[in-house]
């Protein structure tokens, strides 16, 4: 009898023990990475590339106007929760750089990081952040804007577009306030945590898709439905 006990009281201890080490791990994050095992410490964060072209029905300066305003981008942009100018220079040949912090927020996570922007006007604005982030290993946005055809598809037919050089026209026949656009985003990012790359391959999968999404949207709320 008093070895069956003995036995069950063991059997109640390591159920306990197994229950209480169970706090101690890393939940599983397999909803939001392709394959259930842990990110491995040691392995570089791989970069996670994005691409978006759509026909905006407005012209190039007021399209490259929204996305230079830093200031308005916790208004539109995906996850961002604030943004601030700390420097700006303007050079001899119009080029705007800027130094600006954003603050982002996704899931359970807050960081803030500063990015250099390179804006070269009606033509594109280019953001990279800086070596010193801790919350990037890389990270390089740019938007580009090109005069399109006006045979080519309007935005709305819902047609994402798959080839710049039939859709675009030379910059030089189009004023910069003509459209409609060619609007071009490219995203490569890649975190210094592999904690995070394993939650952005799911949460930031479609991220180029949202923040064309949410473009469009500040433009109609901005310029309205624009010309088609």
């Amino acid at each position: 009898m008093l070895r069956l006990l003995r036995q069950q009281c063991l059997c109640v201890t390591a159920r306990r023990a197994s229950h209480q080490r169970g706090f101690f791990t890393l939940p599983n994050f397999s909803p939001f990475s392709p394959s259930s095992t842990s990110p491995d410490p040691d392995e570089p964060p791989a970069t996670q590339t994005y691409h978006e072209r759509k026909i905006f029905p407005y012209g190039r300066m007021d399209l490259y106007n929204l996305v230079a305003d830093v200031g308005s981008y916790s208004s539109f942009v995906p996850y961002c929760t604030g943004s601030r100018i700390l420097e700006r220079r303007v050079g001899q040949d119009g080029v705007v750089t800027m130094d600006a912090e954003l603050m982002v927020s996704f899931l359970a996570f807050k960081e803030s990081y500063i990015s250099r922007m390179t804006c070269r006007p009606y033509e594109s604005v280019q953001a990279e952040a800086s070596s010193s982030t801790p919350l990037f290993k890389t990270l390089q946005t740019t938007w580009r804007f090109q005069p399109a055809s006006s045979i080519s598809p309007h935005p709305s037919s819902g047609l994402l577009l798959h080839g710049d050089a039939k859709n675009s026209v030379p910059v030089d026949s189009h004023s910069p306030d003509a459209g409609p656009t060619l609007v071009t985003l490219d995203i490569a990012f890649a975190f210094e945590n592999p904690l995070y790359s394993a939650l952005s391959s799911k949460f930031f999968g479609n991220v180029s898709m949202l923040m064309v999404q949410a473009f469009e949207e500040r433009c109609l709320a901005v310029y309205g439905s624009g010309t088609k």
